[in-house]
């Protein structure tokens, strides 16, 4: 519970325990929705543009839908609750499904990349569950609730991809696009996390948590809480730099394993790869969870760099075999959760709540729009410097993460 007494009436230790489960049973179906985006997105650009080198348009349109959603959607739940908008979320993201197979259908680029960047938005929406799980945390649990609503997608981030080739059976025998299938499954998913918030998502934690800050600043004088604004940026940057590396490599790597798998094996190549992926990127996040909250933030979030140079240099020493490519997306993964969780958990500490939904949407909206930047680059490095190459270039964020790690180390030793 959050270092405050509980209005009478509320028990608050079991308020958490019931949002988190809400938050991780939301996060297995959204994750099933999101998973046919992060497969398909890539594959269907190249193929209604034409041209290979456009093929990271598709993560550029999901993550730059996500960035320019990413605030409005904080500040709706900083003054209507984190169920208003994780709902509203879903609908773009219902929304976006409808408009991705109609332009697959009608073979229109540009309305491909309107209806991708609508299930970013969703994707924004379902990012800040991250943040609704450290609502009603204490300090010493913190790590560990977020992680677990991020670990939580590893269910259905794993079965999204999974469900490539059943949704091509089951949309080529009703007449569906080609490539469109598994985008059933995600419209089935996202509409039952929307009915899941709507209805068993009460009380709304970031409501609770505002009105016990509310109850506790009249009953007397307290303490304010501080605004580490120093360490609250480098946190803001840890994790927009590492989803910029994690991005950039996994948007072209179906692209990539089309070149080197044959052309009937592509889509389980595909499905596979992306499915251990986002294992690796969500399967350990409690590990990561107890390691920020036990280490401290920083630490862990220097592990997950180490992790991410390690798959960045397999990838290149390993770009033209299937195994390869599987191993470097898998500790691309785990690099991205170890950053990720342990910072966002510091982000939101170093923050006083009456800042948080703000700062939170800014850094969720910083993170989406660097990786749409980098993923539209990546394209166009894959295309002039290939697979190896890209990785080589990835370990640039990798290496300022460090970097900055250390300064901020040195300027705040107890942070």
């Amino acid at each position: 519970m959050p270092d405050t007494a509980a209005p009478a009436g509320i028990d608050l230790a079991a308020a958490q325990r019931r949002a988190v489960r809400v938050l991780a049973a939301g996060q297995v179906l959204t994750g099933v929705a999101f998973g046919a985006t992060l497969s398909l997105g890539a594959l269907l650009a190249a193929d209604l543009s034409g041209q290979e080198a456009l093929s990271g348009f598709a993560t550029a349109a999901v993550t730059l839908g996500a960035a320019l959603t990413a605030i409005p959607l904080a500040r709706l739940a900083a003054r209507r609750g984190r169920r208003i908008a994780l709902t509203t979320g879903n609908i773009a993201a219902l929304a976006g499904i409808v408009v991705v197979i109609t332009a697959a259908s009608l073979r229109a680029f540009p309305l491909l990349l309107m209806g991708i960047a609508m299930i970013g938005a969703g994707n924004a929406g379902t990012l800040q569950s991250r943040f609704a799980a450290t609502d009603l945390a204490s300090t010493a649990r913190r790590g560990r609730d977020l992680a677990t609503v991020v670990w939580a997608t590893t269910v259905g981030g794993v079965v999204g991809p999974l469900l490539l080739a059943p949704g091509e059976l089951v949309g080529s025998s009703i007449g569906m696009p080609r490539l469109t299938g598994a985008y059933l499954f995600s419209f089935a998913a996202q509409a039952c996390a929307f009915a899941l918030y709507v209805l068993v998502l009460r009380p709304d934690p970031l409501l609770l948590a505002q009105r016990l800050d509310r109850e506790k600043t009249a009953s007397g004088p307290v303490t304010a809480q501080v605004d580490r604004l120093g360490l609250a940026r480098f946190a803001m940057f840890a994790v927009a730099a590492s989803h910029v590396t994690m991005a950039s490599v996994m948007a072209m790597t179906p692209v990539h394993l089309s070149h080197i798998v044959a052309p009937d094996a592509v889509t389980l190549a595909v499905g596979v790869t992306i499915a251990l992926h986002v294992f690796g990127m969500y399967g350990l996040s409690p590990v990561f969870g107890i390691l920020a909250d036990r280490w401290g933030r920083i630490p862990v979030i220097v592990l997950g760099q180490v992790l991410s140079a390690g798959s960045l240099t397999v990838a290149a020493a390993f770009s033209d075999t299937p195994g390869g490519v599987l191993v470097a997306l898998v500790l691309l993964g785990l690099g991205w959760s170890a950053a990720t969780v342990a910072g966002s958990a510091l982000l939101t500490e170093a923050t006083p709540l009456a800042l948080r939904p703000r700062r939170q949407g800014r850094s969720d909206t910083l993170m989406t729009a660097c990786a749409a930047v980098g993923s539209v680059v990546a394209g166009i490095i894959l295309g002039t410097a290939g697979y190896a190459g890209l990785a080589l270039w990835a370990f640039l964020p990798v290496a300022a993460v460090a970097l900055g790690a250390v300064a901020v180390r040195r300027a705040s030793p107890r942070a």
